[in-house]
């Protein structure tokens, strides 16, 4: 008898594209690829970034609707650099299909991205993110007239260690020598470098030190109590609805009271925009055509100039007031008339109201867009770049929010987790029948005893 020869099997060459496997999460971007077709979005984009292409000369660039759709990608997989946006997209078979490409094309790697994003304005990203609110707004998810302001702080994608002098350029460390030196210590230790710093006053002001590379970046003291370089995100929601009605970007060093007033006008704007541009008087009638009345914020916020300005916009303020104590008003009896308005309708129940909201609505998008999403440390430099990812970032919360609405979960992992708990649910019930079988089989016409059937069911 031969010796037994070991079977091999010879793979195919062809495997027909009905036969590969898909993503568990390929309902998500299925149901949402069928929202944006139903909306024309890559006709769209296709037309607002029709001069950023040339017709003949060059390579084949990056199509608008594919560069797009990678970055709403980065939302909702919480991906957070470009590079592993390329390698997502690369691995996953139903991302490969939501972003359009095809499985004999080559899905477009990092710096295609990064120069596509380049080329492309701010204006262009706002565009995109306007367009998802007019869709919000015809699926009744958008009211426009009571907003509220919240903003987070980012971390830069550049080190402290590499800060230098605005008016000389000298590093961190050479300064510190330089001081040491004029103090009379010719060679000194790192020891005597770092007691020297210490005793210094205002060592770490935006006012003196910048950062070569990033000089968009400010820094600040994270939430964690860290010090770090930073950009601040602050960011208009419709309390109403909960949907992102703009955002916008500013130096960390900036406090809440002197950038509230740029991103009221930006979402008033946005929201004025979308009214304007559907031309309907039901939509004109369902969200605030003079954009919103009504002002929700923290603490942080309040300040006599801050709400004697709402109130000269005509909006009513719900800003939480801090304990200051008694107040002198000399010379100041509209800022004080406006700061008792506001003290008074934070005390009513629609105030103590929208104050508790303000957790659920407002505050839990610093958890979705930046740390879930992947946004709480930026990997682009210069706040007009950081600002386009968050643009896209902010309408691809939108259309989560949307599919939240039209299907029960915003995110792929959460339909993932929907479709697990159903299979799980029906195997438990499943389990229950035929342990209940099982005794009626056992006992025959005799009922079971009682203990041993509670036993099954809570086991089951």
């Amino acid at each position: 008898m031969g010796r037994r020869r070991k079977r091999t099997r010879q793979e195919g060459l062809w495997t027909p594209t009905a036969a590969l496997p898909v993503g568990a999460s390929h309902p998500f971007y299925q149901r949402l690829n069928q929202i944006l077709d139903e909306k024309k979005f890559d006709e769209y984009v296709e037309g607002i970034c029709e001069r950023f292409y040339a017709d003949e000369v060059g390579r084949p660039g990056l199509a608008p609707g594919i560069y797009f759709r990678l970055l709403m990608v980065g939302y909702f997989e919480g991906i957070d650099s470009e590079r592993g946006i390329a390698w997502r997209a690369s691995d996953s078979l139903s991302i490969r299909s939501f972003v359009r490409i095809a499985l004999d094309e080559s899905v477009p790697d990092h710096s295609t991205i990064s120069r596509t994003r380049r080329l492309m304005e701010v204006e262009t990203h706002q565009a995109v993110f306007q367009w998802v609110l007019a869709v919000l707004a015809e699926k009744k998810l958008l009211k426009g007239t009571t907003i509220g302001i919240d903003a987070t702080t980012l971390e830069a994608n550049a080190a402290l260690r590499s800060i230098v002098r605005r008016d000389t350029g000298e590093r961190y460390e050479e300064f510190l020598t330089r001081l040491a030196k004029e103090s009379g210590i010719e060679t000194p230790t790192r020891e005597q470098l770092a007691k020297l710093d210490r005793k210094r006053p205002r060592k770490g002001s935006n006012d003196d030190w910048t950062h070569p590379h990033d000089p968009d970046a400010r820094i600040t003291k994270m939430k964690d109590g860290r010090t770090h370089l930073a950009h601040k995100a602050e960011h208009a929601v419709d309390m109403e609805t909960g949907a992102i009605v703009a955002i916008t970007l500013h130096g960390a060093d900036e406090g809440d009271t002197e950038t509230i007033q740029e991103t009221v006008a930006e979402a008033g704007e946005r929201i004025t925009t979308v009214v304007a541009d559907t031309d309907n008087d039901e939509m004109a009638k369902r969200v605030g055509a003079e954009g919103p009345r009504e002002v929700v914020t923290d603490k942080g916020y309040h300040s006599r100039q801050v709400v004697s300005e709402m109130v000269e916009w005509g909006m009513r303020t719900y800003c939480s007031e801090p304990n200051r104590g008694r107040q002198r008003w000399s010379e100041q009896e509209r800022e004080q008339q406006a700061v008792y308005a506001n003290r008074r309708r934070i005390r009513g129940e629609r105030g103590r109201r929208l104050l508790r909201q303000r957790g659920e609505t407002l505050e839990r998008w610093n958890q979705h867009l930046y740390d879930r999403g992947g946004m709480r440390r930026v990997h682009l430099r210069g706040r007009e770049n950081i600002l386009k990812r968050l643009v896209i970032h902010s309408g691809a919360a939108n259309l989560g929010l949307l599919m939240r609405k039209l299907f029960g979960k915003g995110t792929p992992r959460g339909l993932q987790g929907r479709l697990r708990t159903l299979f799980s649910t029906a195997e438990r019930s499943v389990r229950v029948w035929m342990s209940l079988a099982s005794l009626v089989s056992k006992f025959g016409d005799r009922m079971a005893p009682r203990p041993m059937i509670q036993s099954v069911l809570i086991a089951a």
